[in-house]
């Protein structure tokens, strides 16, 4: 009787086996479904992009307001006839309360 229970202890060990660390075992399937969504995700991200990008180019072949755009930003470029102006942040002054000059009432 101890020598079929050893022989069917041995038969599940056996067919476990393969379910626990053979080929197509538990752990390889959810490392591969790891790597699947982590996929769709990168694939989405792409997309996105290539939507943008497709319709960046979409809109440079078809109008010309996308092109004054681009050439306005990147290039620097102004129509003709057009006034430029350069605005330039420069930090104010700062003054010091000792410094501020002093005010005499008037008579």
């Amino acid at each position: 009787m101890k020598a079929l229970t050893l022989i069917f202890v041995i038969l599940i060990a056996l067919l476990q086996y393969p379910l626990w660390l053979g080929k197509g075992s538990w752990l390889r399937v959810w490392n591969v479904s790891q790597q699947i969504s982590s996929q769709k995700e990168k694939n989405k991200a792409l997309k996105q992009r290539n939507e943008t990008l497709s319709a960046e180019v979409r809109d440079l072949k078809q109008g010309n307001a996308a092109i004054e755009e681009r050439a306005r930003s990147e290039l620097g470029m102004i129509k003709e006839d057009e006034v430029f102006y350069q605005v330039i942040n420069q930090p104010l002054p700062t003054v010091q309360p000792n410094q501020l000059p002093e005010v005499t009432p008037a008579k």
